[in-house]
């Protein structure tokens, strides 16, 4: 983290937004950073090397593609945590796997295709020995997703809520095995190349422009969330993982939630059931490079908001992090 200069952050904020979707990407991501293609190329070539950059590809809205997905909290014997952690890593759904500061001290999400049981696969999971209780946290309502790390630390965003939601067209998207064999295609890393929508369209037997226009109609309608760079959050130096979990009454949360939305420090926003044990409602994570900026952030976050009953859930250990691979 420490050898990157401010054009290596300059050019990881622009790739993280929305990668161009052009015949020569990295020229136009040149032009716009004011810099020559072969610096571009090398420097992403090299951050991808280090780890920092983790994919360059197509992000997917997983419901849109009909697969079913959850976040699961667990409270885990702690002489059983890395054993329990290990097996359910094994399964290829589990993308997200982390020990948080919590009496539930496991959390993970899994997503499994449309014709799997997901409560059937969490079943299994919960009677791994050590296991004490498990919490199923579905996404009820979604607000916001969507990482992208502020690198320039010389630049920072204010803590307010300054974001408007993206609108997307309402269709239904109903994937036809075309539109698999194009869905494993994008979610490949993007090669470091002169033209690489070309060697993909090649793979697909299709021009171009029709790659072009089929990905710009996948995110009208969004299918894609945005075709972008992935970091890894803890190689870009961004150690504090923090959850903060809100207890919002029924009548307030689609308002909080689009309050926190609309907040740039925000990746991620959601509606999740409440329990007995564990009465918070939305979701809200921040990344940030320690837990005091993480609590500072929190406290801003929630003068603006007015909700005094919340909580930080920061990652301890992180056992699993990757992306789920569509139709494979």
């Amino acid at each position: 983290m420490n050898s990157l200069d401010d054009f290596d952050k300059d050019l990881l904020n622009e790739i993280q937004q929305q990668f161009p979707l052009d015949v020569r990407p990295y020229h136009k991501l040149a032009s716009v950073l004011n810099a020559k293609p072969e610096l571009v190329m090398s420097r992403i070539k090299a951050l991808k090397e280090s780890g920092i950059i983790r994919q360059l590809s197509a992000i997917f809205d997983t419901r849109k593609l009909g697969y079913k997905s959850s976040l699961v909290a667990m409270e885990v014997d702690p002489d059983r945590l890395v054993e329990v952690a290990d097996t359910i890593n094994r399964h290829p759904g589990v993308s997200h796997n982390y020990e948080r500061n919590h009496k539930l001290n496991l959390w993970f999400t899994i997503a499994v295709p449309p014709k799997q049981s997901i409560q059937d696969e969490v079943n299994r999971f919960s009677k791994l020995e050590g296991v004490k209780a498990t919490r199923m946290l579905p996404t009820l309502r979604m607000f916001k997703i969507g990482v992208k790390l502020d690198m320039n630390e010389k630049k920072k965003r204010e803590v307010r809520p300054s974001e408007i939601k993206k609108e997307i067209r309402q269709e239904p998207f109903r994937g036809t095995e075309e539109d698999k064999v194009f869905i494993r295609e994008l979610q490949k890393d993007l090669p470091v190349i002169e033209r690489p929508f070309l060697e993909m369209a090649e793979n697909l037997k299709m021009s171009e422009d029709d790659v072009f226009s089929q990905l710009k109609n996948y995110e009208e309608i969004g299918v894609m969330r945005r075709y972008a760079a992935i970091l890894r959050h803890r190689d870009a130096g961004f150690l504090a993982n923090g959850m903060i979990v809100w207890e919002v009454p029924d009548e307030l949360i689609e308002d909080i939630g689009a309050q926190l939305g609309s907040f740039p420090q925000v990746s991620h926003c959601y509606q999740r059931p409440a329990y007995p044990d564990w009465p918070y409602t939305v979701f809200s994570m921040i990344h940030c490079r320690t837990r005091d900026e993480a609590s500072d952030i929190a406290r801003i976050i929630q003068s603006h908001i007015g909700i005094k009953q919340y909580r930080i859930l920061f990652s301890e250990r992180e056992f699993k992090k990757s992306r789920v691979e569509y139709f494979v």
